[in-house]
């Protein structure tokens, strides 16, 4: 029901910034909660940070808060991550995730990968030392 695209990824020395955008197709966009996942080389995918379907509540793990800024601009159909002060140990292949709830709000489940039934497919983040 819906597809999503991830850009912005790339090459980027410590201490720099990226966006990266999650682009959406479909025609309910707002009644998704959206998150944020990464993956490094022989990692499980982890949790980034995840936003409700309004864009009123977010939540980010402990090892990005204070540096990643998720947001969503639903007009456009699309979901940010605002990346700074960027980390070698950021490096990883980002991903964005969708599912639809009837609720505007974060729950526990909303950070768990499991929940999720719609992903990109990701885009290369490599921050370099």
């Amino acid at each position: 029901q819906v597809q999503l695209v991830e850009s912005g990824g790339g090459l980027v020395q410590a201490g720099g910034s990226l966006r990266l955008s999650c682009a959406a197709s479909g025609r309910t966009f707002s009644s998704y909660a959206m998150g944020w996942f990464r993956q490094g080389p022989g990692k499980e995918r982890e949790f980034v940070a995840a936003i409700s379907r309004s864009g009123g509540v977010t939540y980010h793990t402990d090892s990005v808060k204070g540096r990643f800024t998720i947001s969503r601009d639903n007009a456009k159909n699309t979901v940010y991550l605002q990346m700074n002060s960027l980390k070698p140990e950021d490096t990883a292949v980002y991903y964005c995730a969708a599912r639809a709830t009837v609720v505007d709000q974060i729950v526990p489940a909303t950070t768990r990968a499991a929940f999720y039934n719609y992903w990109g497919q990701g885009t290369q983040v490599t921050v370099s030392s």
